[in-house]
Order: structure tokens, then C-alpha cells, then sequence
């Protein structure tokens, strides 16, 4: 193997890759001018020979001019150790500060003696005390008049939600298309928990369903629920404004107002072509603002101050955020004024209460559709998605500014179902800073979506443990792979989820290292297994051979719906946007090659011989009721015979209508109301029960 340059070396200390493995397998190697974009995102100076040469030196040096490492994340009871730099001579007292605010002592070991530029220092290992409580704590280092403190936490050595399941099967739902007939144009947090009640009927345990993360507080909106404002917060869009309990108090007039302003919607409510969101949540803020102006009584105020106390700062940073986003453009200049924003506070503290009360109002029907579903039956209810990152112009960006990398985006190396790579637009979790602020915002962001949830499914698990970092400006394919502190980052997750009660299930497709998928099982996170994508040896796996810690499914919302896929619809659609890399008949003949390889062994496996489509669609389900996996998830797309794609990868809404697409079937529209009795949905249920 060639020797590294001093580039890459200083790439590696930074845990930045060098190289990586293409989706066919062939070794790639990293350009020199992407290490260095993504070397200078992470803040390491690199530009010259001499800067990476200082570069190594500092990086060598530091583990030996901090006090404590930038956080310490342990495993219930595991034994850790965790290294204390002080002056040499000194004798520092150390105390851990539990999360209930007692104090321990812990005791100081041997020191081992280094000058590091001309000092001297001393570095003891303290041993973490084994018998640590689950939870938030803080390690506290005292030297003389110096006080230096780290985040410690401790997390399960194992999420144990999993462990309790019963093998059950559930709907994946994209809301903004299940709309009803008392809809705002648009699919909301009512339609959900009606469709909780009804899949229940049917025996289903879970209904997964989207992002519902926030997008910009007013109109036009990002239609992706996977390009979000925030990750913390939710989506206003998705409020049913008549539940609000204050809509009741609305004088009659205005009463009447509301009214025809949703009455404006029932026609859109039968679009099949496209759902437009603008229209839909102007006249729901419209609607909102003047249920706000209608007094709380005191106990209601009083829950929605206590809601704004426990969110705390954060939500305070949202909601100025989203109040000065309705005015100021993005990009402004005051954005980064002190003085401005300072003076903007004040005088948009209405806006900024408006702002705070919808996350209340959010959280409250959020709150309300969990209690619908478990009370139907639903053993799981609610299953909640975390996207991968956030809009580069969006509140995170701005609020949590300090713990995000600049300069960078977030994507995926070229494909075989994306050929020229995948642009995200997203800045990521900057490594070392994430570190340095004990992991507050991931915590924060983890127990916002997991309050009222019985399930998270993690969009793009393994960038938990690496990132393909895209500098600015350059091609999808020319980035690199970060490394992060993957056992931090699952441990936490663990934690909030224990906490919360809820199961993990990570989307772990795609290219990964060796060991991933074991990782995430050992620490009680399911996986993902989708049924055209399961080989073995290069065949298809048998069913017997699936992962039983897991989610199985026909399709994915990346994929068009399992009648469409069947009809290449999805190849059809690529190469109308160019996103082919070889010619069109050479695709079309290796796709039907390798739908006929995975339908040979769903025919072999379950002894049917499916006539129709459809026949086909309910063979493919009674596949996977075959497999060991605990979780069964159906696309509620299958269960009323769609073929249209919610998203298509690598492309903006001016080449297809991603996410924008209302949920219909062969015969038109489908409402809420129209599923009890629809054929085709009780066909597929049946389907999974042989």
C-alpha cells in the first residue's frame, strides 16, 4: 500500500476517509482539493504544506491541552476510564453531578507526566463508577480556582422496546396526502389519527408516517418533509384548526369564517393531480391567528406556559426565528446583527408568542392522535421519522449555527438507482462541536419527536456513524466520508427512546461497512429490509433468512408503489429526467431481469401463480409475512393500488411534483372515509394473514 501524504494522514486523524468503496465495489480514492474543503469545514487549517504540517503537530498535541475530552458517552456498565490534564504538581478533585443534582466524589489515580510546548503537565485516569444511574450527568473537574465540567452520559447497554414487541404489521402513510372530506386541502393530524382508528380495525399495530418536522412559517413551503426548517419542532400545516380547544369560543362571525375558509377546500380535497400546500396553509394560519386572539382560560394558559418553560430556550429560538423568517429575507444582513435581533425581540414578542402557541397546539393533537391509535388497539400507535438534516437557510441553521458545519452539504456518493450521486442540500452535525455541547441539540431534537410516539424510524441511520460531506460547489460524487462517535450518537438515541418507550427502527440500506447492521442489533435497534433489495450471495433471500430485529416491507417511498414499480414506472420516470447512466433499453432490460429473479422466489416460496397485478402486489405481501421480521409495514400507497412515486431521488419539484402527490387509486381519489370498505385494502391484509 502507498504511503499516505501528509494530507491524507492529517484527513485521518480527523476521521475524515481517504477512500471509500463505490456501489459496484470499485475502491475510490479522495481528491486532494475535496480533503481540503472538507478538512476546512471541520475548522483544520490546510491550505499549505506548512498549515497541514501544523496541523498534525496540534491535532498530536490536543488530547494533552484539554482538561476533558469534549464529552464522555459510557454504556451502563461498562467499564470506562477518562482521561483528566491539569498542570504538573497539581492535584485536581473530581465529583460527578448526577442528574438529580446529588454529588459523588470520585477518587484520582496515577498521573503520567508529558511536556506539551514547553509546560508541563500531568494527566490522571479516573475510573467512571459502574453503578451510574440511566441518564444526563455531568463530570466536574476542580483545580485551585479552575472549574472545568463535560457532559457524562450514561446510556443502555441495550434499547430494550424491541425486546416487548409482538410480531404485528403496520401502514406507511405520507399525511399530507391522506386527506378526508373535512380536509384543508391538505392531510392533517386528524386524518391521522382517524386512519390509526381504521388500520386498527384491521388489525394493524403502527402506522409510520412521515417527517412532520417544521417547514417556513409561512407561505410558499418546502413541499419535502425530508428538507425541513427543523428538526426539533413541528409542522403547523398539519393542525386541524377546529380541535383547537379555543376555536369553540370564536365569536360567530368569525366562527363563520373559519368555516368557509375550510368549506374553500372541499374541492381540492378531490384533486388528484397535485396537492398544493400554499394555498391550503394560508388559510389555516389565517384561520389560527384569529382562534390566537381568542383568551385562553386560566387553566389552559396556564398548560401552555408550562409547555414553553419545559421547552425552554430552544423553543424560544424557533419561534423568534420563524417570526423574523415571515419578514426578513433570507440572507439579510440583520440576521447576524446582535442589536438588531435584540430590538426585533421586543417588538415582535407577539409573532414570537403566536409562533410558540402552534408548537402547543401541535404537541396537544399530537398528544391526542398517540391516544387514538393505542386506544383502538394499536400496540405501537404513532411511528414518527427523523430526517437526515435541515434546510441550509432554516431555523436549525441559524439557532443552532454553533454545532452545524459550514460550507458543506449532505448527500450520497453515486448509485445503481442514482447514477450521478445525490446532493441533499443539508449541512451536517459538525463532529467535535456536536461534542463540545454535550449533544444538547440531538438530545433535545430526540425527546421533541419522541414525546408522543410510539416508534422512530431513523431516516439514513448510518449517518450516525459517517456522512458523505459534499463541499460547495462540487459534483455529488466528489465528496467524502466523516466519521462520527457512532457509539454516542445510538447511545443517546438508545437512552430517549428507552425514556420515552418507544422502538427504533433505522433505514440501514444502501452501502455500509462491515458490522453496521450487527452494531444496530446489538443495541436493540431494528433494521430495514425491503423486499427488491434483499440478496444473499447475489440471489434473492429467502424469507426464512430475513432479519427477525426488523422492518419488512415491499416498498419504499424512494420507489415508485409496488403496481407501479412492477410496470417500471420507475425507470420510465429516470430517464425522462436524465438520470440514467447507461441507455434506456439496457436499464429497462436489467430491471425486468431482476424484478423476475425476486418474483421467482416470492412464486417459489408461497405457491401462488398471481394472474393480475394485483394478485402480484398481495404474493409480494404474503412473502413477507412469511419472513421471521417482528414489524410488517404495507404502503398504504399498495393499499389503495397507486402507481404514482411519492419522490424521486435527485430531482427538484420543477422535474417531478415530489411529495405533493395526493393519495389515490385506480378509480380516483381516496379519502379517509373511503378505506373501511375499500376491497383492495381488506385484499392485502388478507394477504398478510395466509
Amino acid at each position: 500500500m502507498a504511503q499516505l501524504t501528509p494530507l491524507q494522514q492529517l484527513a485521518e486523524q480527523h476521521r475524515v476517509g481517504i477512500t471509500f468503496k463505490g456501489w459496484d465495489g470499485t475502491p475510490q480514492t479522495v481528491g486532494d482539493e475535496t480533503l481540503v474543503a472538507v478538512l476546512t469545514a471541520l475548522g483544520v487549517p490546510c491550505s499549505t504544506d506548512d498549515d497541514v504540517a501544523a496541523s498534525l503537530r496540534a491535532a498530536e498535541r490536543a488530547p494533552w491541552l484539554r482538561t476533558l475530552p469534549p464529552a464522555v458517552v459510557v454504556r451502563d456498565g461498562d467499564p470506562t476510564t477518562v482521561p483528566v490534564t491539569v498542570p504538573a504538581g497539581s492535584l485536581p478533585s473530581i465529583r460527578i453531578v448526577l442528574e438529580d443534582g446529588t454529588e459523588r466524589p470520585v477518587p484520582v489515580g496515577f498521573a503520567q507526566k508529558r511536556d506539551v510546548d514547553g509546560k508541563s503537565v500531568s494527566r490522571f485516569t479516573v475510573e467512571v463508577p459502574l453503578d451510574l444511574p440511566l441518564g444526563w450527568h455531568t463530570l466536574v473537574v476542580t483545580n485551585g480556582s479552575t472549574e472545568t465540567r463535560c457532559a457524562l452520559v450514561v446510556t443502555p447497554r441495550k434499547l430494550t422496546t424491541a425486546d416487548r414487541l409482538s410480531r404485528t404489521w403496520g401502514l406507511m402513510a405520507q399525511l399530507y396526502s391522506v386527506r378526508s372530506r373535512s380536509s384543508w386541502g391538505i392531510g392533517d393530524l386528524a386524518d391521522l389519527a382517524r386512519l390509526a382508528e381504521i388500520s386498527a380495525g384491521k388489525g394493524a399495530g403502527f402506522v409510520l408516517i412521515n417527517p412532520l418536522h417544521a417547514a417556513q412559517p409561512k407561505p410558499p413551503v418546502e413541499a419535502s418533509p425530508y428538507l425541513p426548517t427543523t428538526r426539533r419542532f413541528f409542522n403547523p400545516i398539519y393542525l386541524r384548526v377546529e380541535n383547537v380547544v379555543e376555536f369553540g369560543n370564536l365569536p360567530a362571525a368569525q366562527a363563520d369564517t373559519v368555516r368557509d375558509l375550510a368549506a374553500a377546500f372541499r374541492a381540492a380535497n378531490e384533486n388528484v393531480d397535485v396537492i398544493d400546500r400554499d394555498p391550503s396553509y394560508a388559510a389555516k394560519l389565517q384561520a389560527l391567528e384569529l382562534v390566537f386572539a381568542v383568551p385562553r382560560q386560566p387553566e389552559r394558559e396556564d398548560a401552555f406556559r408550562r409547555f414553553r418553560s419545559e421547552a425552554g430556550p430552544g423553543l424560544e429560538n424557533f419561534a423568534l426565528w420563524s417570526a423574523l423568517a415571515e419578514t426578513l429575507p433570507e440572507g439579510a444582513a440583520e440576521w447576524s446583527d446582535p442589536e438588531f435581533l435584540e430590538a426585533q425581540h421586543a417588538e415582535l414578542a407577539s409573532r414570537i408568542d403566536f409562533h410558540a402557541w402552534l408548537q402547543w397546539l401541535c404537541d396537544e393533537q399530537l398528544e391526542a392522535v398517540q391516544r387514538a391509535a393505542t386506544d383502538a388497539g394499536m400496540n405501537l400507535g404513532i411511528m414518527h421519522d427523523l430526517a437526515v438534516g435541515v434546510h441550509p437557510a432554516g431555523a436549525d441553521a441559524w439557532t443552532l449555527s454553533g454545532v452545524l458545519a459550514s460550507g458543506i452539504s449532505v448527500g450520497a456518493p453515486p448509485d445503481m438507482f442514482n447514477q450521478q450521486g445525490q446532493d441533499w442540500a443539508q449541512p451536517p452535525w459538525h463532529p467535535e462541536r456536536l461534542a463540545e455541547s454535550g449533544y444538547a441539540a440531538y438530545r433535545d431534537m430526540l425527546r421533541t419527536i419522541l414525546r408522543h410516539a410510539g416508534g422512530i424510524r431513523i431516516d439514513h441511520i448510518l449517518g450516525l456513524f459517517r456522512l458523505w460531506w459534499i463541499p460547495q460547489g462540487s459534483m455529488p460524487g466528489d465528496g467524502a466520508y466523516v466519521y462520527y462517535d457512532h457509539e454516542a450518537l445510538i447511545g443517546i438515541l438508545a437512552l430517549e427512546a428507552e425514556r420515552a418507550g418507544a422502538v427504533v427502527v433505522g433505514e440501514d440500506l444502501g452501502v455500509f461497512e462491515p458490522g453496521v447492521q450487527e452494531y444496530l442489533a446489538e443495541r436493540g435497534v431494528l433494521g430495514t429490509s425491503i423486499l427488491w433489495f434483499e440478496y444473499d450471495d447475489e440471489e434473492p433471500r429467502p424469507a426464512e433468512q430475513y432479519r427477525t430485529a426488523c422492518l419488512t416491507t415491499v416498498t419504499t417511498h424512494d420507489l415508485p408503489p409496488s403496481a407501479g414499480y412492477l410496470a417500471g414506472r420507475h425507470v420510465e420516470l429516470r430517464e425522462q429526467l436524465g438520470l440514467l447512466g447507461r441507455p434506456v433499453e439496457e436499464e429497462k432490460a436489467a430491471d425486468r431481469q431482476a424484478q423476475e429473479r425476486v418474483l421467482s422466489r416470492v412464486r417459489t416460496t408461497t405457491g401462488a401463480t398471481p394472474a393480475t397485478v394485483q394478485e402480484t402486489v398481495e404474493t409480494m405481501h404474503t412473502f413477507i409475512a412469511q419472513t421471521p421480521s417482528v414489524l410488517l409495514g404495507v404502503a398504504l400507497t399498495d393499499a389503495v393500488g397507486e402507481e404514482r412515486t411519492q419522490n424521486q431521488p435527485g430531482t427538484t419539484s420543477e422535474q417531478y411534483p415530489n411529495w405533493q402527490v395526493p393519495l389515490a387509486g385506480p378509480d380516483g381519489v381516496v379519502l379517509v372515509e373511503d378505506l373501511p370498505g375499500l376491497a383492495r385494502f381488506d385484499e392485502l391484509v388478507r394477504a398478510l394473514q395466509r
